[in-house]
C-alpha cells in the first residue's frame, strides 16, 4: 500500500517540475499580492496613529500574513475543480474503478505537488523572513509542534474540499460554490486578515470552527502566540485540529459514500 501511496506522490512531483511555468506564474502572482499586502496594512497602521492595533505591531502583522500567504500555496487544493471536471468529461468513472478508495487516491494524487511547493514557497519565504526580521521568528521545539499542526491542517483542508467537491455529484458544476468556500475559508482561517483584528464577539465563534484550524494554529504555533508558548497550550491546539479533522473526516465520507450512488455521468 505503501508502495502505491510513494508512488503517486512521486507522479506528483513529476507532474509538478514538469509544468513549471505555471508554478512560476504562482509565485510572481503571489510576489504581487504581498506587496499590495505590505502598502494596504502600512496605510493602515499609519492611519491608527499607534505602532500596536489589537495587540500586534506592524513588523508581527506582516510576518503572520507573509508565512499565510506561504502556507496557503503549500496546503493549496483543487480537489472542487478537478472533481466538476471529471464528472462533466466522465473520467470520474475511471477514477472509481482504480484499485484505490477514491480519496485515498485523491489525497495522495496531490502529495506531490504539496512537497514542491513547501520546498519553493514556504521554506525561502521562511528564510527571507528570518533574515529581513533578523530572527523574530522563535526557533526550537515549535518548528516540531508546526510541522505536526500543519500536517493536521492538510487533512483538515483537504475533508473541507471533499466535502464541497462532494456537491458536483449533484450540481455538475460547484464554481460559485467553491469561490464561497474560499472566500470563507481564506477570511475566518486568519489567511486574508489575522484574527486578532475580529471584533471580540465575531472572533469567539471563529475560534470554534474548523476554519481556523487550517491557517491560524499552526501559524500561532510557529510564532509562539495566544498560548502556544508551552507544551499545554500547542496539545490543546492540535487537539482542537485533531477533533475538527476526525469530524470533518467522518462526514465527509458518510455524505460522499451516501452522494456516489446517485452519480449521474453525461445523462448516464
Amino acid at each position: 500500500m505503501l508502495k502505491r501511496l510513494f508512488a503517486l506522490t512521486k507522479a506528483g512531483i513529476q507532474e509538478s517540475l514538469y509544468f513549471r511555468l505555471g508554478t512560476f506564474v504562482t509565485l510572481f502572482a503571489n510576489l504581487i499580492y504581498l506587496v499590495l499586502v505590505y502598502f494596504l496594512w502600512k496605510s493602515i497602521y499609519a492611519s491608527a496613529g499607534t505602532d500596536i492595533v489589537n495587540g500586534m505591531s506592524f513588523t508581527d502583522t506582516m510576518i503572520y500574513l507573509i508565512l499565510a500567504t506561504a502556507l496557503f500555496n503549500f496546503l493549496e487544493m483543487y480537489v472542487v475543480w478537478d472533481m466538476s471536471r471529471s464528472i462533466q468529461s466522465g473520467k470520474i468513472i475511471l477514477d472509481l474503478l482504480k484499485p484505490m478508495k477514491f480519496k485515498t487516491y485523491t489525497f495522495w494524487s496531490y502529495s506531490g505537488s504539496h512537497v514542491i511547493m513547501f520546498f519553493l514557497t514556504f521554506i525561502p519565504t521562511f528564510i527571507v523572513v528570518m533574515i529581513v526580521t533578523k530572527g523574530a521568528i522563535p526557533m526550537g521545539i515549535n518548528l516540531l509542534y508546526f510541522v505536526i499542526s500543519v500536517i493536521l491542517a492538510l487533512v483538515v483542508n483537504f475533508h473541507i474540499e471533499m466535502l464541497v467537491a462532494t456537491l458536483c455529484l449533484y450540481t455538475e458544476s460547484t464554481w460559485g460554490i467553491n469561490i464561497v468556500k474560499e472566500t470563507i475559508v481564506l477570511l475566518l482561517s486568519g489567511a486574508s486578515i489575522p484574527l486578532a483584528f475580529f471584533p471580540e464577539a465575531f472572533r469567539k465563534v471563529v475560534s470554534v470552527l474548523p476554519f481556523r484550524a487550517v491557517y491560524d494554529v499552526p501559524l500561532t504555533i510557529l510564532l509562539r502566540k495566544e498560548g502556544a508558548d508551552n507544551l499545554s497550550g500547542v496539545l490543546t491546539f492540535c487537539g482542537f485540529q485533531a477533533a475538527w479533522a476526525l469530524a470533518l473526516i467522518l462526514a465527509s465520507t458518510l455524505f460522499w459514500n451516501f452522494s456516489v450512488k446517485k452519480i449521474t455521468v453525461n445523462g448516464g
